[in-house]
C-alpha cells in the first residue's frame, strides 16, 4: 500500500530516503533515488529540491511520490519509473523493450571518441544510446543501427527524434540487415551466460532477456559479430565491443585474426571494452 509522506520537500525527502534505506540492497543509493523520485513527483529538476526545501508538498504530489517509492521498493529501476536514463549527458527513453543503458557503457563511448568516424554501425542498438551519442558528438557522421526487436527499434527512433538526430534503423539479427562498410562498428551484445541469469539483481528482470543473454556461455553474440565483421569494416576501421569482466581472454582470442586487439578497463578497473583496429 502506498504510504503518505511528510508535508514539506525536506521532510518528504528524508522520509523517502529512510524508507528506501530499510532495504539493505537499496540503502547505498537511498538518498539519490529518493531525490530523483521526489523531483519526478514534483515535476522539477532534482538539483532544485534543496533550493525549495520548505515548500509544502501537496496531497497529489505526496501520493505520486509514495507510489514511486512503492515501485522502487519492489526493485523497479529508477530509470523505468522516470521513463528515461541519462547517458553521456543526454536523456534516452527506456522501458521494457530495451536494455537500460549502464554507466559502464560510457567507457565504450570514451574509447570511440578518441578517433572520429564518418560512418558508424551499431549492432543490437536497443535504445540507440551508443549510436545516437556518437552521432551527437560527431557532426556530419552517418549512423546505422540494427536490432532483432521491432519494439526496441521503435524506442531508438523515438530517441533519435527527441535528440534531433538522423540515423537509419533496420530490423535484423546482427549483420542480416546490413549493407556496405563502416569506419566504426560498435556493439554491446548480450553476454551473460545462461547459468548466471538466476543470480542477477532483481532490477535486471525489467530488461528484455534477449538483451541480457544469448544463452549458453554468453559468447554467442561475439562469435556472430566477429565472424562477419570483416565484410562490413572499412579499411583501417575499428570494432569496439563491450564485454563482461571475465570475457576478455575469450573475445580477444576470437578477434585476433581481424587486427590489433586491446582491452580497455571501466572506472572500477574491470575489463570492459575490446578494441580491434585493422590496417
Amino acid at each position: 500500500m502506498t504510504r503518505t509522506v511528510a508535508a514539506t520537500v525536506a521532510a518528504a525527502l528524508r522520509a523517502g530516503a529512510d524508507r528506501l534505506a530499510h532495504d539493505r540492497d537499496l540503502a547505498g543509493g537511498a538518498a539519490r533515488d529518493a531525490r530523483a523520485l521526489l523531483a519526478h513527483a514534483l515535476g522539477c529538476d532534482p538539483g532544485l529540491l534543496f533550493l525549495d526545501r520548505d515548500r509544502p508538498v501537496t496531497g497529489a504530489e505526496a501520493a505520486r511520490f509514495g507510489a514511486y517509492l512503492d515501485r522502487r521498493m519492489a526493485r523497479e529501476p529508477v530509470s523505468h519509473i522516470l521513463g528515461y536514463r541519462l547517458f553521456w549527458g543526454r536523456r534516452f527513453e527506456v522501458g521494457l523493450a530495451v536494455l537500460d543503458p549502464r554507466p559502464e557503457t560510457e567507457c565504450l563511448i570514451e574509447a570511440a571518441l578518441t578517433r572520429p568516424a564518418k560512418t558508424v554501425l551499431d549492432l543490437g542498438t536497443g535504445s540507440g544510446a551508443i549510436l545516437l551519442t556518437l552521432l551527437a558528438e560527431w557532426s556530419g557522421a552517418r549512423g546505422f543501427g540494427t536490432d532483432i526487436s521491432a519494439a526496441a527499434l521503435a524506442v531508438a527512433r523515438t530517441n533519435a527524434q527527441a535528440l534531433g538526430l538522423e540515423a537509419e534503423f533496420r530490423q535484423g539479427d546482427w549483420f542480416d540487415a546490413v549493407t556496405g562498410r563502416f569506419d566504426l562498428i560498435v556493439s554491446n551484445p548480450p553476454y551473460i551466460a545462461a547459468n548466471e541469469m538466476a543470480a542477477l539483481a532483481p532490477e535486471l528482470r525489467y530488461d528484455p532477456p534477449l538483451a541480457l543473454t544469448p544463452g549458453g556461455d554468453g559468447l554467442g553474440g561475439y562469435r556472430a559479430i566477429l565472424a562477419r565483421a570483416h565484410d562490413h569494416l572499412a579499411p583501417s576501421g575499428r570494432i569496439l565491443l563491450e564485454i563482461g569482466p571475465t570475457q576478455a581472454a575469450a573475445v580477444t582470442s576470437m578477434a585476433a585474426p581481424l587486427g590489433t586487439v586491446s582491452v580497455l578497463p571501466d572506472l572500477d578497473g574491470r575489463d570492459r571494452v575490446v578494441c580491434i583496429e585493422t590496417g
